[in-house]
Order: C-alpha cells, then sequence, then structure tokens
C-alpha cells in the first residue's frame, strides 16, 4: 500500500474539517432543542408551584390510575385520527 499523497492528505483534511463543522453545527441544534425543554419544563414547575399542586400527592389518589389510562386512550385515538387525516388530505 503506497503513503498517501500530499494531495490526498490535504483532500482527507478539507473533508474531516467538514464532518467537523457539520457534527458542531448538530451539537448546537442538539443544545437548543435541550435548552427549549427544559426551559417549558421549568416554566410548567413554576405554574405548579405557584398554584400549590403537588402531582405526586395527586397521583397517589384514589382513581389517579384509571384518569390517567383514559388519557392515554383519548390520546391514543387523537393520533389514529391524525394518521388518517394525514392519509387522506396530503399536506395537512
Amino acid at each position: 500500500m503506497a503513503a498517501p499523497t500530499k494531495a490526498e492528505q490535504e483532500a482527507e483534511i478539507v473533508r474531516l474539517r467538514a464532518r467537523v463543522a457539520a457534527l458542531e453545527r448538530e451539537l448546537v441544534e442538539q443544545a437548543d432543542r435541550s435548552n427549549r425543554i427544559v426551559a417549558e419544563a421549568q416554566e410548567r414547575l413554576y405554574w405548579l408551584d405557584r398554584w400549590h399542586v403537588d402531582l405526586n400527592a395527586l397521583m397517589r389518589r384514589r382513581g389517579a390510575a384509571e384518569f390517567r389510562a383514559a388519557i392515554r386512550v383519548v390520546r391514543a385515538v387523537l393520533r389514529r385520527l391524525k394518521r388518517i387525516k394525514r392519509r387522506l388530505l396530503p399536506g395537512s
């Protein structure tokens, strides 16, 4: 196997620099998404604290598991309806 030429080495360096730049952009985008998610969670927590809502205590109450199950069923139905709508009305 022959040693790479100077031109091949330079081409490899250019390719690697482009890949590093792409990965850096991807990392910035991921950090932005993570920051948005944390900010949304902090916003929800702020209002729960302000309204003195203890979700753990609320979920320990009788009927909470059934309520969550009902919500899951409703969400599943809504997702299915959205999927059907997308199939029937492309572009929606």
